[in-house]
């Protein structure tokens, strides 16, 4: 972990900065104080980062959570009742970790997930257009297409162009052309230009702007555009942001409802990042499901404990973390360490940051998530992966993430059950107890995503320094998912020492290069 630092330290700073406005913004949105939207991300970096198995998950207060939030608040009687909830939903989290409820992360199809990834990055670009333009009425981290205001996120854009803020979208400009010459120019001329990062160089710039524009009457900048921490006075003020729960209401029934359902959208959302996480990393390392299960439960047990709102991991950071170059689990909790130091030592300067240099670093993000190259892709890939795929995308961008997620899935199943409904679903493994290097696996007739946690499992049991004999040659039907997964298991097979013979109708091939091309080309045959 430590020899990744200079790659995680900057990535870290690049989460910080992006990590920092969601926390207060998903806070506000939720109706709770704006400190505890900080505590989250703080246990969410901190306590979560040093217990999760992911390397590049980083986890915080998410969007999905706050309607919940924000109803429960009330129903419950106020802040402290519901902070019982978010330790219950803890305690059922870890519980679902022990009875390795995980699993459910890998029965989301591919192209579900690539439509979550897709829509995400849609959804992150239009919400940030208004607060690039400095129209501010709606706080960060919203994903709902219907806002709080009675807004929607395509009237709010248009509303912004009617209250365009000449200050906020003159750094905001300024702002995504440094990170666009950042990335695309000054990276490729030193190693200044790969340590600092574009991010940190625009929220310094926009700082600047801000103190030197305050007194002029066009340019200046009003603090309801600007990053809004909480300032203590001193160290009491600073201590009495915490709250606690009051437990002499843990036996009610709408607590424990309530704890319920903070574990299963939270475990379910966690779940779904991990799987979409695990697509984007670029050394394609597995995240334990049920280890993540157990490690956002303890979080959320610390989170509620000290005042703060409910922790999932979040796909918006975790992907700017892997945009950003983060490496290990180091730069989650080097993200926590900042947000901790900076509420303490430097609150002021926080609230010199213009909202839309922030919404600049979002657009990035945004894009680099919902690529037109992803839609052509998935077009390619045939209508049982492109329909999946773009009802996810729609959903979520018309609707909300789980109701997006949730349709997209919905027209996943019945795609597979149109398919399948005739043959079962087998792995055939044998060889296992014959000492001679040698695995055969054969395939059924039909495989399909709902095989995945199998297939996943039978993969990583595949000793070093070994042979894999896979057979395909009476597969008719391969889903889209598997051969993901065989292609993902050819590059770690290669550091594991393991070779791999693939027997198909077109003969043997050993160790092919890619087995999406081979898949491919077999199926014009």
């Amino acid at each position: 972990m430590f020899k990744s630092l200079k790659s995680d330290i900057p990535a870290s700073i690049v989460v910080f900065f992006v990590a920092l406005p969601l926390c207060l913004g998903i806070a506000l949105a939720s109706g709770a104080p704006l400190f505890s939207g900080l505590i989250a991300g703080i246990i969410g970096g901190i306590v979560v980062g040093f217990l999760s198995g992911s390397q590049i998950g980083v986890s915080g207060p998410a969007a999905g959570l706050a309607a919940i939030v924000l109803t429960a608040i009330t129903a419950l009687g106020g802040w402290e009742n519901f902070l019982v909830a978010v330790v219950l939903g803890g305690v059922i989290q870890i519980i679902f970790g022990i009875l390795r409820l995980g699993i459910i992360g890998y029965y989301f199809p591919s192209s579900v997930i690539k439509g979550m990834l897709t829509g995400i990055g849609i959804i992150i670009i239009l919400k940030q257009i208004p607060h690039f333009f400095g129209y501010d009425i709606e706080p960060e981290g919203a994903d709902s297409f219907l806002e709080p205001s009675g807004e929607n996120t395509f009237s709010a854009i248009l509303s912004a162009v009617d209250n365009i803020t000449i200050g906020s979208t003159v750094i905001g400009i300024i702002s995504l052309i440094i990170l666009l010459l950042w990335s695309n120019v000054l990276v490729k001329k030193g190693k200044f230009f790969e340590i600092v990062q574009g991010p940190l160089v625009a929220v310094v710039v926009g700082i600047i702007f801000y103190l030197l524009t305050n007194t002029n009457e066009t340019l200046a900048i009003e603090a309801a555009h600007l990053v809004s921490v909480p300032v203590p006075d001193g160290f009491d003020s600073f201590i009495g942001q915490f709250s606690f729960p009051n437990f002499s209401v843990i036996t009610q029934a709408d607590v424990l409802i309530t704890g319920f359902t903070i574990a299963l959208v939270a475990s379910l959302e966690t779940l779904l990042c991990v799987e979409a996480t695990d697509k984007l990393d670029p050394h394609k390392r597995v995240t334990p499901t049920n280890r993540e299960l157990l490690a956002q439960g303890t979080g959320n047990i610390v989170s509620g404990l000290i005042g703060g709102l409910p922790i999932t991991q979040v796909i918006v950071r975790s992907s700017a973390n892997i945009q950003s170059g983060g490496k290990t689990k180091a730069s989650a909790i080097i993200h926590g360490f900042l947000l901790l130091i900076s509420v303490i030592i430097i609150p002021r300067i926080l609230n010199y940051i213009p909202l839309s240099v922030l919404a600049a670093i979002l657009f990035i993000v945004g894009y680099k998530l919902a690529k037109p190259s992803t839609f052509k892709a998935m077009y390619n890939g045939g209508w049982m992966q492109f329909v999946p795929f773009i009802v996810t995308v729609l959903g979520i961008v018309f609707l909300d993430l789980l109701k997006g997620i949730g349709l997209g899935l919905a027209i996943g199943i019945f795609i597979v059950l149109y398919r399948s409904y005739k043959n079962s679903h087998f792995l055939h493994k044998e060889g296992e107890d014959i000492d001679d290097g040698k695995i055969k696996m054969t395939l059924a007739e039909e495989v399909t995503f709902f095989n995945k946690g199998a297939i996943l499992k039978e993969l990583d049991r595949v000793p070093h320094d070994s042979t894999l004999e896979l057979d395909v040659r009476n597969t008719k039907f391969l889903d889209n998912d598997i051969v993901e997964i065989l292609e993902d298991f050819a590059f770690k097979a290669k550091e594991r020492n393991i070779n791999i013979k693939l027997f198909s109708e077109r003969g043997i091939v050993e160790n092919p290069d890619s087995f999406v091309t081979f898949f491919k080309t077999e199926k014009k045959k």
